[in-house]
């Protein structure tokens, strides 16, 4: 059980920016086994979402600025991790010539113009998606989609061999066969207890095909992953989920 806890402690400490106690260093000791504690702080995560969301349309705010302001706080209690993936990728996959020069970009700072692109088209979806969610299905689906689009992480990371040889994803380590396939059912176990076992599986079905879809691009593009293909990949399946199940409740 401590393993459990210590687990979902650094998990939390990497997915958001809540203040956790950790042990020095960049990457602790458990951060390749916490893996499968990503799905229910996925889940969290996306439960706060949906509750700023709730508490701003029973104030009386219109669905479209609820939706608007929920995801601002979401990206303020991640730091957008995943949403600088996502923005990286773009400009990296987009404006690179050969896979050196892709990863020279993905590693600037900076913001460009295919990131930008991408982050509009990613938060305009996400926003109209969850508008027209009814209320009841709020906490529901925006839990789900990030408990799944985080529990697909650790399988997609072992299917693929590391772009570079230092970074993030590389220094962090893969999980092992058999975590990534405990944060899968933990994944899937949320979106069943969330949704209808239909809805759940559709859910489901679209978080491993964006993962899948991202994994192809970036063994084409690059060669392998980083973390910022990790981020993307959350980025895009999140919003795939939403959008479909907005399409089948709204």
């Amino acid at each position: 059980m401590n393993e459990w806890l210590d687990d979902l402690k650094t998990a939390i400490a990497f997915l958001t920016r809540v203040p956790m106690p950790h042990p020095h260093g960049a990457v602790p000791q458990n951060f390749v086994r916490a893996h499968r504690m990503f799905p229910v702080v996925g889940a969290m995560i996306g439960a706060a979402i949906g509750m700023i969301c709730l508490g701003l349309r029973h104030l009386g705010v219109p669905d479209l600025a609820a939706a608007a302001l929920a995801l601002g706080g979401g990206a303020i209690l991640t730091g957008a991790l995943h949403e600088d993936g996502l923005a990286d990728v773009a400009d990296g996959f987009g404006g690179g010539r050969d896979t050196a020069a892709k990863l020279e970009i993905m590693r600037d700072s900076r913001l460009g113009t295919y990131g930008a692109l991408i982050l509009l088209v990613s938060f305009a979806a996400k926003l109209s998606a969850l508008a027209t969610i009814p209320d009841n299905y709020v906490v529901p689906c925006l839990a789900t989609a990030h408990a799944l689009a985080r529990g697909a992480l650790p399988a997609m990371s072992i299917s693929l061999p590391y772009a570079r040889k230092d970074g993030l994803a590389a220094n962090a380590g893969q999980p092992d066969r058999a975590m990534a396939a405990v944060a899968c059912v933990i994944a899937l176990a949320i979106a069943l207890l969330s949704l209808s076992v239909t809805n759940a599986l559709y859910a489901a079905l679209a978080a491993a095909l964006s993962a899948a879809g991202m994994a192809w691009l970036a063994r084409r593009q690059i060669g392998g992953q980083t973390g910022d293909v990790l981020g993307g990949a959350e980025q895009v399946a999140e919003t795939a989920i939403l959008v479909l199940l907005a399409a089948r409740l709204a």
